[in-house]
């Protein structure tokens, strides 16, 4: 083989591996936090309002399996995913999952509070939920879709995401491996 197609082959075959690392990254892994080396979870910062609950910090959340979900109630996948989230929070929350529903809006009406709190209380949303309107939040997370999910280990490291609809089992799964794992 000559000289200069193995240089292309190589090049071919090292930018597939990194292209399915990144995919792996973005698509959350079954690789706990001492099995890799995972970031801190983003603050929550920047809220305008929490529906449900006093503020929250993920730090007073150590000790908890954390799931935020980044959210906007005329999202119609949005809306398809709250069933399995608040699943989730009712059947897991008196184990140490903690759920946060971190409503970031898409269009200027679902800035008003007024709108938000209507559509939880519709939705029977009963876990906190923070009105992200400046998207600081969403920034700090370096988030870029609805619905987002973010999983944090007991240690508030990032272990998990999952981007739209879909992967429910798979997520669960994940839950019920972290929720088993000691403080």
């Amino acid at each position: 083989m000559p000289a200069r197609l193995r240089t292309l082959t190589t090049l071919a075959a090292f930018i597939a591996l990194a292209l399915l690392a990144s995919l792996l990254a973005t698509r959350g892994n079954a690789l706990s936090a001492p099995e890799r080396n995972t970031p801190v979870a983003p603050q929550i910062t920047g809220i305008d309002k929490w529906i449900n609950s006093p503020p929250l910090t993920l730090p007073q959340l150590r000790g908890k399996v954390v799931l935020v979900d980044f959210w906007t109630y005329s999202c119609v996948n949005c809306i398809n995913t709250l069933p399995y989230v608040k699943n989730w929070y009712k059947q897991y929350g008196n184990q140490g999952l903690e759920v946060i529903g971190v409503h970031t809006p898409e269009y200027p009406f679902e800035r008003d509070a007024g709108h938000v709190s209507a559509a939880v209380r519709q939705l029977d949303i009963r876990y906190p939920v923070a009105l992200d309107n400046q998207y600081a939040t969403w920034n700090a997370f370096n988030n870029q879709y609805w619905p987002a999910l973010y999983l944090f280990d007991k240690t508030g490291h990032v272990v998990y995401s999952h981007f739209g609809e879909g992967d429910y089992a798979k997520t669960e799964a994940k839950i019920r491996e972290l929720l088993a794992q000691p403080g």
